[in-house]
């Protein structure tokens, strides 16, 4: 498999531990990750999604960062927000309304 041209990381609130702990995971980010690789595949983007500990981005969560245009997003919270995301990477931009 060669490299994908984009990685979507999305905080899923692990801490060294191993508990998932934080407002990405409370919010349900990593229960995400099945739409997000079915959307991709429906889409044909060269890309690949990855849960990740935490970001240390609370605030903002769930969070959701691609790579590597080094683009964070916050606020990620419904399907409907997830395609506004992968539609503009889509088009070659960026969703501003969620950037961080």
């Amino acid at each position: 498999m060669e490299k994908p041209k984009h990685h979507i990381f999305v905080c899923a609130s692990f801490r060294a531990d191993g508990e998932a702990k934080g407002m990405c995971s409370k919010k349900g980010a990593a229960g995400f990750l099945p739409y997000i690789e079915n959307e991709i595949l429906d889409r044909g983007l060269d890309a690949q999604v990855t849960s990740t500990g935490c970001m240390k981005m609370c605030d903002n969560g769930p969070v959701l960062v691609i790579h590597p245009n080094n683009t964070w997003y916050g606020g990620v919270e419904t399907e409907e927000i997830i395609d506004e995301i992968l539609d503009a990477l889509e088009g070659g931009g960026v969703a501003e309304a969620y950037c961080i």
